[in-house]
């Protein structure tokens, strides 16, 4: 995930080396308690564009600065602010408002290996009545792997007969090879 040149990275586009944006499925992209809905989509963008906040951003609804950001494609889902409230975080930090996007905040690297999602809890912000949002940025390596999914299912409820030997029609009991 480090970059291999000697210059900043502000003078090179070295996110395609370590970026996940282009893993995130943004169709289904949510948030819990967004002002507008659908806008949580506009925070997720490419690492070059992560200080364009001239367009959409996400808001928490007004006297509430509580959010919760579901993204997939990298651990559980359908989480609501019960279950955010009542789970153990499987990690915190200390956020501090970060206007110019270049601070990062370290992952326990053996908690972040193959998930299919991340959801982040904002319980609160700096004092606000709102929560703005305007950019949200993963590092990292993403996998191809896919899961198979189940095609075709047999569940038998009760059996039929004639799909089953009995023991005479195999020949009877038990055989023994040496």
């Amino acid at each position: 995930m480090a970059c291999l040149h000697d210059n900043s990275c502000e003078d090179h586009d070295c996110s395609s080396n370590w970026s996940l944006y282009n893993h995130i499925d943004l169709s289904k992209v949510s948030a819990l308690n967004a002002a507008t809905p659908g806008s949580v989509k506009s925070i997720f963008k490419v690492w070059e564009h992560r200080l364009d906040s001239s367009g959409e951003h996400l808001e928490s609804n007004e006297g509430d600065p509580e959010l919760l950001v579901f993204i997939p494609f990298i651990n559980r889902e359908g989480i609501d602010f019960s279950d955010a409230q009542s789970m153990q975080a499987i990690q915190e930090w200390d956020l501090v408002e970060n206007m110019q996007g270049v601070l990062e905040y370290q992952t326990r690297y053996s908690k972040f290996q193959s998930v299919a999602n991340i959801t982040l809890h904002f319980p609160e912000n700096f004092g606000g009545d709102r929560t703005k949002i305007h950019y949200i940025g993963f590092k990292g390596e993403a996998t191809q792997l896919k899961r198979d999914v189940v095609a075709t299912i047999v569940y038998e409820i009760m059996p039929n007969p004639s799909d089953h030997k009995t023991r005479a029609e195999s020949g009877g009991g038990f055989s023994h090879v040496e």
